[in-house]
């Protein structure tokens, strides 16, 4: 679990994630909500393979459905990257529209 904080252009996001791992599939679900909606949504589902995890579901943007693509990439112990990507064409094609950067707080 992880909750999320912070300032963007379109307003200020309050959220937090919940991760669930199914064994038999080797697979992560990951369920999502925020301060907008109040309510889980639907996960995203995916898997870490070669040290990168991509994680899709359909999600509503602008009124048209589009697929989404989360990935999680250059991990190490104290840092790694986020990336959000969405795809109008059902994935042949991506644009990356968020990039996190980070890095792990010490204790």
């Amino acid at each position: 679990m992880d909750e999320y904080e912070a300032d963007s252009p379109s307003g200020h996001i309050e959220g937090m994630t919940v991760r669930t791992y199914n064994a038999k599939s080797h697979q992560w679900s990951l369920y999502w909500a925020n301060q907008a909606n109040g309510a889980m949504e639907i996960p995203t589902i995916g898997e870490f393979r070669n040290g990168r995890g991509d994680f899709y579901d359909q999600e509503f943007f602008q009124g048209r459905s589009i697929f989404v693509r989360y990935s999680w990439l250059d991990i190490k112990p104290g840092s790694c990257r986020w990336e959000q990507a969405f795809s109008p064409d059902g994935g042949k094609t991506w644009e990356t529209n968020w990039i996190m950067e980070m890095t792990r707080a010490d204790r």
